[in-house]
């Protein structure tokens, strides 16, 4: 296996984000910002494009989308109506499930192009790890790559066995490995084998839909710094090194969202809200994909 191109991680264990914008070069070289914007369950259609151009007028560079949202191409519209250069813009967006496979992936980035008004995607991940088809999924990747109609692949969902079958049966190690990720569930042994292998880890669900913020220890820490229990939690993700892509479709709470780089947790405050897993999902489990 190797990176491509080989080029180094400009990463330095331990750096601070110190503004919306500030962003982590992947295995490739290409850089991605470290706080996004993510579109799941944004209704298509207005909703979706007035959340993503008030994110964008926010100081958000990273948007996060996929197929299966059924809203990329109010992601574009958006885009296009901010008026932002394209090349400041990093977008993501997701093979389903029922696309996988080599020729209908293909198929399904020309769609997801065209919704997207792109002629380029920034990031193009497998959204499950699909039994049988996965593997075929990310030769079609490596294509798209090649081809140059993608500036870096990824998956997400994949654990530890899947990211192993992708890396010794091909040539590109991904980018980036979404997965779920909060103080209920760690993955801790997921984590530190992406970060041995240079594989950028992204949190979706950054928030657990809400179900942790009455915490009393996340209450307790975000008193203490003046700010609100999921400002923290971004902040944490952020401290662990995770890319995080926090969504809301109301005003305030996506302006609030990007308020986490005016402040730091302690060490203290950090094995706190690490000693809150429990190994607890709200999402599937992704060896159960396909069954």
């Amino acid at each position: 296996m190797r990176f491509m191109p080989a080029l180094c991680r400009c990463i330095v264990l331990g750096m601070k984000p110190v503004s919306i914008q500030s962003k982590v070069a992947l295995n490739n070289g290409v850089e991605i910002p470290w706080l996004g914007f993510g579109v799941f369950q944004a209704a298509p259609g207005d909703d979706t494009v007035a959340s993503v151009g008030h994110a964008l007028r926010t100081g958000y560079r990273h948007i996060d989308t996929a197929a299966f949202y059924e809203n990329e191409a109010d992601v574009g519209a958006a885009i296009a109506e901010s008026g932002i250069p394209r090349d400041e813009i990093f977008v993501t967006t997701k093979v389903w499930n029922t696309d996988q496979g080599y020729d209908s992936t293909l198929r399904a980035f020309d769609v997801s192009v065209r919704k997207l008004g792109l002629d380029v995607v920034d990031l193009y991940l497998v959204h499950w790890p699909v039994p049988e088809l996965y593997t075929d999924t990310w030769k079609a990747l490596e294509k798209l790559y090649a081809d140059g109609r993608v500036r870096a692949i990824g998956v997400s969902n994949f654990l530890e066995h899947h990211l192993e079958t992708i890396m010794s049966r091909f040539e590109i190690v991904p980018t980036v490995n979404q997965v779920e990720f909060h103080p209920r569930l760690l993955q801790t042994e997921l984590r530190h084998f992406c970060r041995k292998h240079r594989i950028q880890y992204e949190a979706w669900s950054p928030l657990m839909r809400g179900k942790i913020l009455d915490s009393d220890v996340l209450t307790g820490i975000a008193a203490s710094h003046g700010k609100t229990p999921a400002q923290v939690l971004l902040r944490w993700d952020l401290q662990h090194e995770v890319v995080t892509i926090p969504k809301s479709v109301h005003p305030e709470r996506i302006e609030e969202n990007a308020g986490i780089f005016d402040f730091e947790l302690s060490e203290e405050d950090m094995r706190a809200i690490d000693a809150l897993d429990q190994n607890r999902r709200i999402g599937p489990h992704p060896d159960e994909i396909g069954r």
